[in-house]
């Protein structure tokens, strides 16, 4: 007969994103086994089923940012078949849609602490900037016109959630579309 406690096993990525929330609310000090297990209501033990120590938490929750909120993009290949122009629109769209820039600046913190994270935050806005700048290439954009539009994209939708009111879904799409017209065209 089962126990009637017994506690739900949870899987790794169960453990992945209450460590992004928390990063998020408390910074990486707070990223503690005793405060994940808690905020997921199972035991301690439950987190070396997966990790052999925080360590490895740590490297694999970059790990995970890297795969689920950057290359969902530059490496989706059913967008990268998509005309430059609706690439970027759909860009901008999987970015609000999937809340994609939502741990940006908490990783950044952590890198200002760390400079392995550092490291791999740089390596991964680098692999962003890179996919950009090919869609924007592909319009003809060279030099300072290119780097600029890059950079005001990324920084767009890196502090577009942390500093302003969350648009409604249509004015999102409304801004999304005059925010790329305005890339494209000005």
């Amino acid at each position: 007969m089962p126990a009637k406690n017994k506690q739900p096993r949870r899987k790794k990525v169960d453990w992945l994103r209450a460590a992004l929330s928390v990063l998020e609310a408390e910074g990486v000090q707070g990223v503690r086994v005793e405060r994940l297990a808690r905020d997921l209501n199972v035991a301690k033990s439950g987190f070396y089923w997966h990790f052999r120590d925080r360590q490895q938490l740590y490297d694999d929750l970059v790990d995970y940012w890297e795969r689920e909120f950057t290359q969902a993009v530059t490496q989706n290949a059913e967008l990268a078949l998509l005309p430059p122009e609706e690439r970027l629109r759909r860009t901008s769209q999987l970015i609000f849609e999937h809340d994609l820039n939502r741990f940006d600046l908490a990783f950044r913190a952590w890198g200002q602490a760390d400079p392995e994270v550092l490291a791999r935050f740089n390596r991964i806005e680098e692999e962003r900037l890179a996919w950009l700048r090919q869609i924007f290439r592909e319009f003809g954009f060279k030099g300072a016109e290119l780097e600029m539009r890059v950079r005001i994209f990324v920084g767009y939708h890196s502090w577009e959630r942390s500093t302003l009111p969350p648009p409604s879904k249509a004015q999102a799409k409304r801004l999304i579309k005059r925010r790329i017209d305005f890339f494209l065209h000005p």
